[in-house]
């Protein structure tokens, strides 16, 4: 009798414990409400006098501050074949990158990204989701390897037009969102800029190295990790 006595009280701590950690569970939207305004004044002041490594800062800032440690909130988007799927349907990590059509993207970042989709599939879900119609994301999707799911979000047609505009409209585009198996943002980045004078190669090494960088610390859980002094992308 104590120890079905003891295994019940057991129990309720732990539902207990689970119920206290889901209330205290922020998720990114709630976040971002609340520490968007204060970000998007002191980053217009940045770029309007052209202080980019001011705004660079201050959107790590907000980001590894404010956001990270927050939860994507489950929001739906469409397959390439017309079919409602949501977020939380992909049980791995998530490497989430909400993009355009319209988006240019520097000549490196799909072959980079294509060739650590190949290598990290199994471990980890690679999404890229347009915000456009259903047409335009296929025409985009053929850039893209198998190892990873391109969906789409029509604006005219979405169930979640609170989120799609904290998503779409708040941090620019492109962004990459780095989440745990539970939905959790680990890390949000921007994509890698360079010059256009750069060549496939250098380009190529650039993003292979930013993208491998947050797999690595995040998603793999490589501690430590740092970006290499030499390029690691096979060319």
């Amino acid at each position: 009798m104590v120890r079905i006595l003891l295994l019940i009280f057991t129990l309720l701590l732990v539902f207990k414990a689970s119920a206290q950690q889901e209330e205290e569970r922020i998720f990114f939207t709630e976040a971002l409400a609340v520490h968007l305004p204060k970000y998007e004044k002191k980053a217009k002041d940045a770029y309007f006098y052209r202080d980019f490594e001011r705004g660079r800062e201050l959107f790590d800032s907000l980001v590894n501050f404010q956001l990270s440690g927050s939860y994507m909130d489950n929001f739906k988007f469409f397959t390439l074949k017309g079919k409602i799927t949501s977020l939380y349907e992909f049980k791995k990590p998530l490497y989430l990158i909400t993009y355009a059509t319209w988006c240019v993207t520097s000549k490196g970042e799909i072959p980079a990204l294509n060739e650590l989709a190949k290598k990290y599939s199994a471990q980890i879900n690679f999404v890229v989701l347009f915000w456009d119609d259903q047409k335009a994301a296929k025409e985009a999707a053929r850039a893209y390897n198998k190892a990873i799911t391109v969906v789409y979000v029509d604006e005219l047609q979405n169930k979640n037009p609170f989120v799609i505009s904290i998503l779409k409209h708040s941090l620019g585009l492109p962004t990459t969102f780095l989440l745990d198996g539970n939905k959790k943002i680990l890390n949000i980045r921007r994509g890698v800029t360079h010059y256009y004078g750069k060549s496939f190669e250098e380009s190529l090494d650039a993003n292979y190295n930013s993208i491998y960088d947050g797999i690595a610390n995040h998603l793999l859980g490589i501690k430590g990790y740092d970006l290499p002094a030499s390029p690691v992308a096979s060319n």
